[in-house]
C-alpha cells in the first residue's frame, strides 16, 4: 500500500465515523427538539401572509404573526372539521344499512355452509370413521390444538388492543403539552424570523449557505411536487370510482368515491383496501352483478394508478419506482408503520445530496483531501 492509498483509507474511515456520529447526533437532536422543528416547518408557509400583514397592512410584527397563526389554525380546523363531518356521515350511512347487510350476509353464509361445507364435513366424517382408533385420536388432538391456537391468537389480539388503547390514553396529556409548545414556538419563531435568519447568515460560510439553499429548493420541489401529484392521483381515483359506481347505480356514490380516493394515500394498497373486500362480500352474498361491477371499477382504478404512478415518481421526485419500493420496505422494517413515510424521505434526502454535489464533495475529500482555496 502506497502512502497516498493509506491516506485515502484514513480519510475514508474518518468520513465514515463522522457520518455515523452525525446521524446519531441528528437523531438525538431531533428527539429533543422536534416540537420546535415542527414549529419552524409550520411557520414557513405562513411567512408570505406575515409579510403581507406587516408590510402592506402595517400590522405590528407580533400582531401579524398572531393573526397568521390564527388563520392557519382556522384553516386546519376547518379541514379537520370537514373530514370529521364526512366520517360521521359515512358512519351514519353505514349504521343505517349495516343491519340489512349483516342479515343478508348471514343468510347467504348459512346457505353456503349447508350446501358446501356440510356435505364436505360429512364426507370427512365418513373418511374418519374408516380410520383406526389411534388415527382418529390423533385427528381429534389436531383439531383441539387448532382450536387452542385460535383462542390464544384471539386472546393476544385482545390484549394488544387493550394495551394500545391504554398507551393512547397515556399519550394524550403529553401530546397536549407538545402541541402547546409547538404553538408557542410558531409565534416566537415567526416573530423573530428575520433576526434568526440574519444570525444564520452570519454564522455559516457562503458555500454552506449555497448548498443549504440548493437543498431547500430541491427538497421543496420534490416533496411538494410529490404531494401535488398524489392529490391529483387521489382526485382522479375519486372521479373514476364516482363514474363507475354511478353507472352500476350504487347508492351514496359520492361519499364512497371520496373515501376510496382518500384511501389512495396508502402506499401500494390504495383503493384496493376498500374495493376488494367489498367485491368479495358481494360475491359471497350472491350479488354477482354488482360484485363484477365493483371489481371492474377497481380494475380501472388499478390500471390508472399503475400507469400514472411511475410518471408521478419520475416527474416530481426523479426516483425509480424500485428505489421507492426498497425505501418503503426498509423504512417499515426499521421504523415500523411510520417508516412508510420516513423511508422515502431519507431516500429523497440522499438523492438531493447527490444532485447538489455533497456526495461528490465527500468522494473528492476521500480521494484528494481538502482543496486549497484559490487566492
Amino acid at each position: 500500500m502506497t502512502k497516498e492509498q493509506a491516506w485515502v483509507f484514513v480519510r475514508a474511515v474518518i468520513t465514515a465515523l463522522v457520518l455515523v456520529g452525525a446521524l446519531w447526533l441528528t437523531g438525538r437532536f431531533l428527539s429533543l427538539t422536534y416540537p420546535f422543528l415542527i414549529a419552524a416547518l409550520l411557520v414557513w408557509p405562513l411567512l408570505p401572509l406575515i409579510r403581507l400583514l406587516r408590510e402592506r397592512l402595517r400590522f405590528p410584527n407580533g400582531l401579524a404573526v398572531l393573526t397568521a397563526l390564527l388563520v392557519g389554525l382556522t384553516t386546519i380546523a376547518g379541514v379537520f372539521t370537514g373530514l370529521v363531518f364526512l366520517t360521521i356521515f359515512g358512519v351514519q350511512q353505514f349504521t343505517k344499512h349495516a343491519p340489512q347487510w349483516f342479515e343478508t350476509a348471514a343468510v347467504h353464509m348459512q346457505e353456503f355452509f349447508n350446501e358446501t361445507i356440510l356435505p364436505i364435513w360429512e364426507q370427512v366424517i365418513g373418511i374418519i370413521a374408516t380410520l383406526t382408533p389411534e388415527q382418529q385420536q390423533a385427528f381429534r388432538e389436531s383439531i383441539t390444538g387448532l382450536g387452542t391456537q385460535a383462542g390464544e391468537l384471539l386472546g393476544q389480539f385482545g390484549q394488544a388492543l387493550a394495551d394500545g388503547l391504554r398507551q393512547l390514553l397515556i399519550a394524550v396529556p403529553s401530546s397536549i403539552i407538545i402541541i402547546l409548545f409547538i404553538l408557542l414556538s410558531v409565534y416566537f419563531i415567526g416573530k423573530d424570523w428575520r433576526k434568526m435568519r440574519a444570525y444564520i447568515y452570519d454564522v455559516f460560510s457562503a458555500p454552506v449557505l449555497k448548498k443549504t439553499k440548493l437543498f431547500g429548493r430541491a427538497f421543496r420541489v420534490r416533496v411538494f411536487g410529490f404531494i401535488r401529484a398524489q392529490l391529483i392521483l387521489m382526485a382522479l381515483t375519486s372521479v373514476i370510482v364516482l363514474v363507475g359506481l354511478s353507472i352500476i347505480r350504487v347508492e351514496q356514490a359520492v361519499t364512497l368515491a371520496i373515501v376510496v380516493g382518500i384511501a389512495e394515500i396508502l402506499p401500494y394498497l390504495g383503493s384496493g383496501t376498500i374495493l376488494i373486500p367489498w367485491a368479495i362480500y358481494l360475491f359471497i352474498t350472491g350479488d354477482i352483478t354488482l360484485g363484477i361491477g365493483v371489481a371492474i371499477v377497481y380494475g380501472v382504478t388499478l390500471v390508472a394508478r399503475q400507469s400514472l404512478e411511475p410518471k408521478i415518481l419520475s416527474s416530481s421526485m426523479n426516483l425509480h419506482p424500485l428505489a421507492v419500493l426498497i425505501s418503503l420496505f426498509a423504512g417499515l422494517q426499521v421504523f415500523g408503520a411510520f417508516g412508510l413515510f420516513l423511508g422515502p424521505l431519507f431516500l429523497v434526502i440522499i438523492v438531493i445530496l447527490k444532485d447538489i454535489g455533497v456526495i461528490e464533495d465527500i468522494k473528492q475529500f476521500v480521494k484528494h483531501g481538502f482543496k486549497e482555496e484559490k487566492q
